[in-house]
């Protein structure tokens, strides 16, 4: 069986192919794909809106589609597991998002995912689904702005 950090780098790979393509993110995991991997890509698709709000709120200065896809959806993997994964500690869930930014993404990439997933830890957690919490308060430089 493939390590927890593989099973993650699947999800995340067929919920960006799912960005890039339109097709559901379930139709692009492969068909050997462990329970693990299989609950993210549900979880993130389940909740996706609601993720999408509490990342949009965190990139200060970022609006969602502004985002690489391939960042969004660490990002949205990684918050999935901050709400929904008691048995992921955060610092587990945002040290494997820094890490999949570093493999996968340009080299500013990880200081943002990081910086994003930071300012979310610091309210205690995502904020809860029907979108109430405290205004954002990260300040994540994103690699890609054009100041």
């Amino acid at each position: 069986m493939a390590r927890r950090t593989e099973q993650r780098r699947a999800a995340v790979v067929a919920l960006y192919q799912s960005d890039v393509t339109g097709r559901p993110a379930g139709d692009l995991v492969e068909r050997d794909a462990s329970a693990f991997t299989l609950e993210l890509v549900e979880g993130v698709e389940a909740a996706r809106e609601s993720l999408d709000d509490s990342i949009a709120r965190h990139a200060s200065g970022w609006t969602l589609d502004r985002i690489a896809p391939l960042e969004r959806n660490i990002l949205r993997v990684a918050v999935h597991e901050m709400r929904n994964r008691s048995d992921i500690p955060d610092e587990v869930a945002i040290d494997e998002a820094v890490e999949a930014a570093k493999e996968l993404c340009s080299a500013d990439a990880p200081g943002f995912v990081n910086g994003v997933l930071g300012a979310i830890q610091r309210e205690g957690g995502a904020p809860a689904e029907n979108g109430d919490g405290p205004p954002a308060a990260a300040n994540a430089e994103h690699p890609e702005d054009p100041e």
